[in-house]
Order: structure tokens, then C-alpha cells, then sequence
């Protein structure tokens, strides 16, 4: 229990091998892609893969809530186009059964882009039919809408987007989100001061009950506040800084949930997780 830091690691070579990934940068959560990102679609995970992640897991002592798989980048869940969106569910349902598999408990993923033809509305709509969709076809995985910077044609960059979709959702227990601290401030959330955090989180629990969140991602930020631009820096050297880190280290309400760097340098990742335990603890 307490904090689950960690980073987004390799399974290289196989799932079973993100465990022992994480463990070599001590962290006690980790984030995984449980496919190659960039294909549509992955040979089926085998009875063995399966058994050997699970005991990797038990012996890396990793428990399902400190685990964030992350699906494909090319899932589009609002696609405008119908033989797309398609393609892109199928895909979806596919990851979400692979994290069934695995026993994981929740599935991140990017809500989707309206691309210039459907209003965000609609764009929306589709989202959250992607996710009952989803829900239907599978039994124990939550799926986790992350929030975004509102780069593109990007929907999720605000709050209200989350809990558009959120209502829509019929299962309302397996649906959630999962903030990025690099998103937030790229879309105009300032996370620079205590309190400005204080401020922020007041209102994403106005807005969408942190009783849905189920993890996020701790990433300073390369571009300034409201630049809706998506780049990532390590912690402390962005337009972010570190309070914001301080806050959610120190902060009961981020306890048991995988909290994940996807920070640029993976060999500083030691050290970054490192600074966030210290953080806990000096609370």
C-alpha cells in the first residue's frame, strides 16, 4: 500500500519481462505496452507467457493496482469514419482481453481525435460507445481515459470531456481516467504552486470525482502553460518544476495507484523515482 511510483518500461522480449524491468529502477508500479504499440495487432498471448508475467509479477511484488498498461497509438476510440473506428474498437477489445488475460485491472488509453469532420460532441459520443462496447466483451479490466495536452485534433484535454464520456458509460465501475501532469499544464491546468495544485484537483473533483482515478502520469513539462503541446521533461528541468510532485508524493489521495514517469531518459529514472520516495516520506 501507499505510493506506487514507477516508469513506463520495456517489455522487450516479452511481458514477462516489464517486472524485472521495473524492479531495476526501484520502483514498486510500472506502466507496459502489453503489444508493440505501432501494430494493429499481436500474435495471442500463450498459457506460458501468461503464467510467467503472473509469477514475475508475485515475485517482483507487483499487484494488479500498481500496473498501468498503456494500449497502441494507433487506437483512435472517436474516429470520425466508420470502417476506422472499427478497426480501432476491434484493436481496443483485443488489448482490454490481453490485460484480462494477464490479470491486470485497468487499461490506459488516449480517448481519440474528432480529426476535423465530427465536432467534439459527437467525437465523444463515439468514445464512450467504444468503451460500453468494450466493457461488454470483457469481466475484470477497467478502462482508463487519460487526459491530454489537446495537441491536434486531440479530445481529453478537458476536464469536462472526461466527464462526458464518464456519464455515458454504463458500468460506471469500470471506467476511469488517469491524469498526466504534462497534459494538464499543456492544456491550461496550472500544477506550478501547491497551490495552484490545491486549485486544480479541487476542480477536476468538482468536475469528475477522483473517486475514478486510477493512476497518472508524472511528467514536468517542456513547453509553457497552456501551449497544448505534448512534450515531456524530466522532473525539475521543464516549465512544471517539482511542486507538483511534492504534492502528489505527499498527498493520501494518489495512494494505491500506479503513479508512472514517462520522463525522456530512462537511465535518470532511477533517480526520479528515487526524489518522489523521498518526497513521500518527508511529508
Amino acid at each position: 500500500m501507499g505510493k506506487y511510483f514507477g516508469a513506463h518500461v520495456s517489455a522487450a522480449g516479452g511481458v514477462q519481462n516489464a517486472p524485472a524491468n521495473a524492479n531495476g529502477i526501484g520502483a514498486k508500479g510500472f506502466a507496459l505496452f502489453t503489444k508493440n504499440q505501432r501494430q494493429w495487432h499481436a500474435a495471442p498471448l500463450d498459457d506460458a507467457t501468461v503464467e510467467a508475467f503472473r509469477r514475475a509479477c508475485e515475485s517482483g511484488g507487483f499487484v494488479p493496482q500498481s500496473i498501468l498498461p498503456h494500449d497502441s497509438y494507433l487506437i483512435n476510440l472517436g474516429h470520425p469514419e466508420d470502417d476506422a473506428l472499427q478497426r480501432s474498437r476491434e484493436a481496443f477489445f483485443e488489448e482490454m482481453l490481453r490485460c484480462q488475460q494477464l490479470g491486470l485491472d485497468r487499461l490506459n488509453f488516449h480517448p481519440g481525435s474528432h480529426l476535423g469532420q465530427i465536432s467534439i460532441d459527437r467525437c465523444l459520443d463515439r468514445v464512450a460507445e467504444s468503451i460500453n462496447m468494450a466493457l461488454d466483451r470483457t469481466q475484470g479490466v477497467t478502462a482508463v481515459i487519460e487526459n491530454t495536452a489537446g495537441q491536434g485534433s486531440n479530445v481529453g484535454f478537458d476536464f469536462e470531456h472526461l466527464a462526458y464520456i464518464i456519464d455515458k458509460v454504463e458500468d460506471k465501475s469500470r471506467v476511469g481516467y488517469c491524469i498526466d501532469t504534462c497534459h494538464a499544464f499543456a492544456a491550461g491546468y496550472d500544477l506550478s504552486t501547491a497551490a495552484s495544485c490545491e486549485n486544480v484537483f479541487a476542480l477536476l473533483d468538482r468536475t469528475v470525482s477522483m473517486s475514478y482515478m486510477r493512476g497518472m502520469h508524472l511528467n514536468d513539462a517542456m513547453k509553457p502553460l497552456g501551449s497544448h503541446v505534448d512534450r515531456h521533461a524530466p522532473l525539475g528541468e521543464g516549465t512544471l518544476g517539482l511542486d507538483v510532485f511534492r504534492y502528489i508524493a505527499s498527498d493520501a489521495r494518489f495512494d494505491n495507484m500506479p503513479l508512472i514517469l514517462e520522463t525522456p531518459d530512462p537511465e535518470r529514472w532511477p533517480a526520479e523515482i528515487a526524489m518522489l520516495y523521498d518526497f513521500a516520506a518527508a511529508k
